[in-house]
Order: C-alpha cells, then sequence, then structure tokens
C-alpha cells in the first residue's frame, strides 16, 4: 500500500508538536476531531475552544493549528484508504509519530473509523437533495397571430432541500415543451439503466 502521508516539512514539523501532546489529552483530541471528520465545512472546534486548547497543550496557535490540520488530514487519509489500524498505526510510526501517539491514532481509528467511514459514504455529493416533485400542465390554446394554436407545456415544481437543513424548501419551476420533456425523459431513462447496472 502506497504511504498516506509523505513526510514534508510541514508533516516533519507537525509530527515533533504531536510527539510532545500528552497521551491521555492527545486520545480526546483525536476524539474530538473523529467525530466532527464526516461533517463538511465545520471545525472540529470553536475559536474559544482552541484558545483553551492552547492553554491546555502549552502551544502557540499556528502550532496548535499546524498539530489539528495534520491530525485532520491523517484521519482523512485513513477514511480515503479505508485503512486498517495496525497498517494506519505502521503508516505513522514510518513519518516518526512517538509509538504511543501512533497507538493512540490506531485505538482511536479502531473505535471510531468505520463509523465515520459509513457516515461519509452516506453523505451526498451535491449541496442540494430534490425532496419533493410537483408539475402542472398549460395549455396554450391562441396567440394574436394564431387564432387555432395548441402548445402544451409542463411545469415541474422541483423542491430542494439544503444536504444538512430540515427546514427550508427552495422551489425550482422548470418549463419543458412536448419535444423537450421527451428529451428530459429519454435521458431519465439511461441514468436509470446505468444506475441499475452497477447494482
Amino acid at each position: 500500500m502506497a504511504a498516506i502521508a509523505k513526510e514534508t516539512q510541514s508533516i516533519k514539523e507537525a509530527v515533533g508538536h504531536i510527539n510532545q501532546v500528552d497521551a491521555n489529552k492527545f486520545g480526546r483530541l483525536l476524539s474530538r476531531i473523529l467525530q466532527k471528520l464526516h461533517l463538511k465545512g465545520e471545525r472540529s472546534f470553536s475559536e474559544d475552544e482552541e484558545q483553551k486548547l492552547q492553554t491546555a497543550l502549552a502551544m502557540e496557535k499556528q502550532a496548535l493549528h499546524l498539530v489539528l490540520e495534520t491530525t485532520s488530514f491523517l484521519l482523512e487519509q485513513a477514511v480515503y484508504h479505508n485503512i486498517k489500524p495496525a497498517s494506519f498505526k505502521q503508516q505513522l510510526e514510518n513519518i516518526h509519530i512517538a509509538p504511543d501517539k501512533a497507538e493512540a491514532f490506531c485505538q482511536a481509528w479502531a473505535t471510531a473509523g468505520p463509523d465515520v467511514v459509513e457516515k461519509i459514504r452516506q453523505r451526498i455529493f451535491a449541496p442540494k437533495k430534490l425532496d419533493h416533485i410537483g408539475w402542472q400542465l398549460n395549455l396554450q390554446m391562441a396567440q394574436s397571430s394564431q387564432a387555432k394554436l395548441k402548445a402544451p407545456h409542463a411545469v415541474l415544481d422541483l423542491g430542494v432541500k439544503e444536504e444538512d437543513e430540515s427546514e427550508h424548501l427552495q422551489h425550482v419551476f422548470v418549463e419543458f415543451s412536448h419535444q423537450e420533456l421527451l428529451e428530459f425523459y429519454n435521458k431519465l431513462e439511461m441514468i436509470q439503466a446505468q444506475l441499475d447496472s452497477l447494482t
């Protein structure tokens, strides 16, 4: 298996800081990062919590940020590769993380890793998801230049919600002529056939 992290200058510096953290405090730090790892765009610690961490770990702000970012990165790599705990420990020791810290990573990963992987697997990639579909049919019978006209149009009402928002429903209205609706339907059929072939 390829290395989950290359020993860059930034990684070396972060490893130096990680190796100095008290083992018990580091275990709690890992646990908290793993709890929030699946949440897109959400930080593991608030500003206030980071200030308290600086004091608790006796670290400067920049060093703490490096530790948090590197720890998150290593755990994200573990998720991406769905790595086994023992292999994860070996990879961490390869980049010179102290054995007790590598063991803490390994234990945290063994405990919470499968749950985090499943949560990320179930997370949707698009920021919005379809919640409901409504429709109506409009029939234009005439216009100033034509007395006899039959122009049917379907209007789809697509109700979409943000992935993590349960209250706010946004309506997207799409109008189709008969031909456009037929083309849309044929594309949906193609998508359905491809999805069926994957299962």
